[in-house]
């Protein structure tokens, strides 16, 4: 039974792409950190949001929208903040 909860727990982490070193222990930003991330896209891979993509950019913004969060700032302020950046194509 262990083992099955074991690779159970393998499979599901690997299909996501949030590292455990990524999440914050505020769950409450935690969780507008997800949301924010489901809506902005890799700039990397088609049609992934930066919540879905491996790829290290991915990750990079990732770590940015939480950054801000922790900072203060509001949803769409992180959401202008990235696209200042990156452009509209993260939307």
């Amino acid at each position: 039974m262990i083992r099955v909860l074991l690779l159970w727990l393998a499979l599901a982490s690997a299909a996501l792409a949030v590292q455990p070193d990524e999440i914050l222990q505020d769950p409450a930003l935690e969780a507008r950190a997800r949301e924010l991330s489901k809506d902005l896209r890799c700039l990397v891979c088609r049609n992934e949001s930066i919540d879905e993509s491996n790829a290290e950019l991915a990750r990079d913004l990732r770590i940015l929208v939480r950054e801000r969060l922790v900072e203060g700032d509001t949803d769409e302020e992180v959401i202008d903040f990235v696209v200042a950046r990156y452009g509209e194509y993260v939307l």
